[in-house]
């Protein structure tokens, strides 16, 4: 089905074509015919198929369908990561060009004051992560009583992230479910979400576009069985031999990401870390330089697996297999968006190979494995020193038992324990008639010094 097709008004055609989008994807296709006559909606499918896509030309079909005087909200739309919320705003500047809207993306970690002027003077759609929502709401910097429009995107992430009570103060503030339009798009609808969905939209009618296989078609998935000691050594022989131009790498944690960021450099490998400890600003500042090809590896925790869209991405790397099996389908659909190739590589160790299991029954197929010759693995490395946990940073300052510091003083010497002294106890002497309480002796008074003793006479 082409875009064309369907009503959508000239201006949001306007800037589809100017995207280079001209015909439907499955998920575009089915919901579209539905949500354009104002119908609510919750939609299922996997992800990089168009979502996104899909409930912002609903949305700006509406909004330009009913007049309302400039100046608060009319749309909002809910995400559960920052990087999700930058995302959506960039795709619907680029979608409504020509609507004449104006669109303010709000979440934290950036200018407090900016978001809030730009609030004041005036947005049309907003799109934000609940958190700095629920605050400026409170401060009464902005209104939901006008939300014509009603968009939760990632649902079930709003879930495993914690956001379920926040969201839902939200929802309470807006106006009856009936006379707004409410889309929920998520790449898994569980039984938590289509309650939500069912207590707070108007008789949404479900879409559910799976295919057999929950990863995306064109990704070529692989599998590499190593030891812990040996993943780095592999990982480096990889990267020689397949010469990956633009590589994202998940990682669970953020003290290996580091470490593995620090082995990479030391190799001659450029890349940057991702983790949410990351301040907002420096992050922008690397997906920047990943989508313009400056930066060639980009090593992230699952906070970049979802809502993420850069083009060229040629190889996704699972450097450790995540625990989550749906964290699986996201970090490959990185790779082979918009009907491009890509190829997905799993690294296994003696943890990951416990995941496995239910990262395939949940694919539903089997992802193909490769043994590594010997000469794949590079043993001439440069090694670093793994960065340090928090507790042994805490140990180790000066003064701590394990303080190195020469200048630190020694803690002062616990003074020793004193013994109590035992109570009085009563002592009790058993005799035929009875027990008899032995009377304490009492301690003679001393007499001051230089007191003479009174000598008592027979004569009064």
């Amino acid at each position: 089905m082409r875009f064309d097709e369907l009503p959508i008004p000239d201006l949001v055609l306007r800037g589809i074509a100017e995207a280079g989008f001209t015909e439907c994807t499955p998920i575009q296709e089915q919901t579209l015919p539905i949500t354009l006559t104002g119908t609510d909606i919750a939609g299922q499918a996997q992800t990089g198929t168009g979502k996104t896509a899909a409930f912002l030309i609903s949305l700006f079909t509406r909004l330009l369908a009913n007049e309302h005087p400039a100046g608060r909200p009319r749309a909002l739309i809910l995400a559960p990561t920052r990087e999700l919320v930058v995302q959506i705003e960039a795709d619907a500047k680029q979608l409504g060009a020509h609507c004449g809207f104006a669109v303010q993306a709000i979440y934290g970690g950036v200018d407090y004051m900016k978001q809030k002027n730009a609030l004041l003077d005036g947005a049309d759609i907003i799109v934000g992560t609940p958190g700095r929502l629920i605050d400026y709401l409170k401060q009464k910097i902005y209104s939901l009583k006008d939300i014509e429009v009603l968009v939760i995107d990632e649902a079930d992430r709003m879930f495993d992230l914690g956001f379920i009570a926040d969201l839902r103060f939200i929802l309470r503030k807006l106006p009856p479910f009936e006379k707004r339009q409410n889309l929920m798009f998520s790449a898994t609808l569980n039984p938590r979400v289509m309650e939500l969905a069912y207590e707070f939209m108007n008789t949404p009618t479900k879409v559910s576009v799976t295919p057999e296989s929950m990863t995306a078609e064109r990704v070529e998935q692989l599998l590499f069985h190593c030891s812990r000691k040996e993943k780095f050594s592999l990982l480096l022989g990889l990267l020689r031999r397949d010469g990956m131009a633009r590589t994202m790498i998940f990682i669970n944690t953020k003290r290996e990401a580091e470490h593995l960021h620090n082995l990479l450099n030391a190799n001659s490998f450029p890349c940057k870390v991702i983790s949410g400890d990351v301040e907002q600003r420096k992050r922008m500042k690397i997906l920047d330089d990943f989508k313009d090809g400056s930066l060639p590896i980009l090593i992230a925790t699952d906070v970049a697996s979802r809502g993420l869209h850069i083009d060229g991405v040629s190889h996704v790397i699972n450097y450790d297999l995540p625990q989550d099996c749906e964290d699986y389908v996201h970090r490959i659909g990185r790779t082979a968006r918009a009907g491009a190739e890509g190829k997905a590589i799993s690294l296994a160790d003696e943890d990951g190979a416990f995941f496995l299991e239910a990262i395939e029954e949940y694919i539903k197929t089997k992802i193909p494995t490769e043994w590594a010759d010997d000469s794949l693995y590079v043993l001439d490395y440069v090694r670093t020193a793994r960065p340090k946990r928090v507790q042994d940073l805490k140990r180790d300052k000066p003064g701590s038992a394990r303080g190195t510091d020469r200048g630190a003083k020694k803690p002062a010497p616990r003074p020793k324990p004193v013994a109590a002294k035992p109570a009085v106890v009563k002592a009790v002497a058993e005799t035929g008639e009875g027990n008899i309480e032995k009377k304490k002796r009492k301690r003679r008074k001393k007499k001051p010094a230089g007191e003479k003793p009174v000598e008592q006479s027979g004569q009064e």
